[in-house]
């Protein structure tokens, strides 16, 4: 007895991508401020907050601010955005791992 076996192919396309370019880099972190942002992400809080505390040790000069996410990394987070841009002179985003 003979059967037909139907087979999908995986293979996937990715979708096109524009690209951006980075934010340019401040000439000092000195007397700025930096917020650490928790992405909700596994782990990242404890990255982040022992980045902040190197930070301390290391550029006392660099005010550091931990924030975590309205939500998961997955979802925007407009009103964390502009509080970095009205307050902030960076931002680093913890995703964890």
């Amino acid at each position: 007895m003979s059967a037909t076996l139907t087979v999908l192919d995986p293979t996937g396309f990715a979708p096109k991508v524009a690209r951006k370019p980075m934010a340019p880099r401040l000439p000092s972190l000195d007397g700025k401020t930096v917020y650490l942002v928790d992405a909700r992400f596994d782990d990242s809080d404890v990255f982040l907050k022992e980045l902040q505390g190197w930070f301390g040790r290391n550029m006392p000069s660099v005010t550091t601010r931990f924030v975590q996410m309205s939500s998961v990394y997955l979802k925007d987070d407009p009103d964390t955005w502009n509080e970095i841009k009205k307050n902030g002179d960076a931002a680093i985003i913890g995703v964890g791992h």
